[in-house]
């Protein structure tokens, strides 16, 4: 339990947060605000979208590498923790969503990818990366980097693009 965990007295406990839900919100937002930091420093050397998705996508899968208690607790656990927590992920990932979109303002093809592309994109990486922590995988993320970059590139730049990039997560 929480309790045993942190040797915490019940009462110190429940001076602090009202119920385990909002002891998971609060512990919740800390790993979000964690990993978004690591990822914006990351990203924030690299000068392209393609970069920037690279360094950040490395940065997060490096950090489930290093910490893949923590991706449980936020990804997995996520689903048990109430409609409050579940909120707060829809917007994490419509944050994360909103930052793939703003590859169609660099793109340079004619065509454009659907509107739902990017949640479509956000949707595939967070299922292939809950299953994996879910059935208890501790490492293996940041392999993923290669084919996640091929994913998200595909629909805004084409298979070119997707697949040059995908040898570039590689290198």
């Amino acid at each position: 339990t929480v309790l045993d965990l942190t040797g915490l007295y019940r009462q110190a406990f429940y001076d602090n947060f009202r119920d385990k839900d909002a002891c998971y919100l609060e512990a919740f937002s800390f790993g979000v605000e964690r990993l978004e930091t690591a990822i914006v420093a990351a990203a924030g050397f690299e000068t392209t979208w393609q970069g920037k998705l690279r360094a950040g996508l490395g940065a997060l899968l490096e950090a489930l590498d290093n910490e893949p208690n923590l991706g449980r607790a936020l990804i997995v656990e996520v689903h048990a923790a109430g409609p409050e927590a579940l909120e707060r992920r829809a917007e994490v990932m419509k944050r994360i969503a909103a930052f793939i979109d703003s590859a169609r303002r660099v793109a340079d093809r004619g065509e454009s990818p659907p509107p739902i592309a990017p949640e479509g994109i956000v949707a595939g990486i967070h299922a292939i990366v809950h299953a994996r922590l879910a059935t208890g995988a501790s490492n293996g993320f940041r392999e993923l980097l290669p084919e996640f970059m091929y994913f998200a590139v595909l629909a805004y730049f084409g298979a070119e693009a997707a697949e040059a990039e995908m040898q570039s997560a590689r290198a």
